[in-house]
């Protein structure tokens, strides 16, 4: 019997031995080799930086074999569907999202999770996602309302430049209105219309709100492209008698707010960088079967203004 059980055991390590070879390091169980990563525009430097810190964090986390997939949905539902099949097609270990649609886009994620690929959601919740890596968007939109009704000194008339119908921008609009519910001599002239996040976007529809309107003092716009829009939009139009405050804190809108003639005087900053490395380590937890310290983790914004602005980015560069 010891000379058999001595032969057995032979042979199951060949074997083994055998599989390493044939796999390699793919077949190992529980680690991340390959990340999809989806998000809605690359077009706005945020979500450049978002796909960046994916790969940057992963290659300093697993190792400089780790391949990113990224890929842009240009916030539309069934694009970004197609990108997840393209994902699991790819065997990918990890997938990273910022939802096009924070509800339909559960059927994909939950497609993606039935190939046993966990899903983290960025910067916007995505429904059926293993986590959420987001800044805290309520609080975005309190401290820039906040700090435009401070400078309008609790009188005047203010503009919304919406975005699209993501929980990052409906949560910085939430904050925003729920805050001016304490300054009640601040007019809300719009809130309602959709720039689509973009600096086009924003030109287009400040340049509608201008027609509209003879007087404006004040403009929260729902990110730092829709903000770069609007400006341009009064440049265009001769008009200078408001202010705007954006969101993102990107190295151009830092840029632009040191030019003595800016409209845009402060700016809330996010992380994507951190974003970003939270997203890969909560996703790398998920699959070496550790438990995460939350669902949702929430990353506050910081208030930059012009002054502010001189100081270095948060952003790696």
């Amino acid at each position: 019997m010891p000379k058999v059980f001595s032969y057995y055991r032979f042979w199951m390590h060949w074997l083994a031995g055998i599989f390493l070879i044939v796999c390699g390091i793919p077949c190992q169980a529980g680690e991340l080799h390959r990340i999809g990563v989806s998000v809605t525009d690359l077009g706005n430097p945020f979500f450049v930086r978002i796909a960046h810190g994916v790969e940057v964090a992963a290659r300093r986390m697993i190792g400089p074999n780790v391949q990113v997939f990224v890929a842009s949905s240009a916030y539309d539902l069934p694009r970004q569907a197609m990108q997840i099949d393209s994902f699991i097609k790819k065997k990918v270990d990890l997938i990273v999202i910022t939802a096009a649609d924070p509800v339909a886009i559960e059927p994909a994620v939950r497609k993606a999770q039935a190939a046993g690929i966990p899903v983290i959601a960025v910067d916007v919740r995505a429904a059926g996602a293993d986590a959420t890596i987001t800044t805290d968007n309520v609080l975005v939109g309190t401290l820039a309302c906040e700090y435009i009704a401070q400078q309008l000194k609790g009188h005047g008339k203010l503009v919304i430049i919406n975005g699209p119908r993501v929980s990052a921008t409906i949560d910085r609009v939430a904050g925003c209105l729920a805050k001016l519910k304490s300054y009640p001599s601040i007019q809300m002239l719009s809130a309602d219309r959709d720039g689509g996040g973009s600096a086009e976007g924003g030109f287009a529809k400040m340049t509608d709100l201008l027609t509209l309107y003879p007087h404006i003092d004040a403009v929260f716009a729902i990110n730092d492209p829709t903000a770069m829009g609007a400006e341009e939009a009064a440049r265009q139009a001769g008009r200078s008698e408001f202010f705007i405050v954006g969101v993102d804190g990107a190295p151009k809108t830092r840029a632009r707010m040191r030019d003595v003639g800016s409209l845009i005087i402060a700016t809330l900053a996010q992380q994507p960088d951190l974003q970003a490395e939270k997203a890969v380590e909560y996703g790398y937890a998920l699959i070496k079967k550790r438990p995460l310290p939350h669902a949702i983790a929430l990353i506050p914004p910081q208030l930059v203004t012009k002054a502010s602005a001189q100081e270095p980015s948060r952003w790696q560069e």
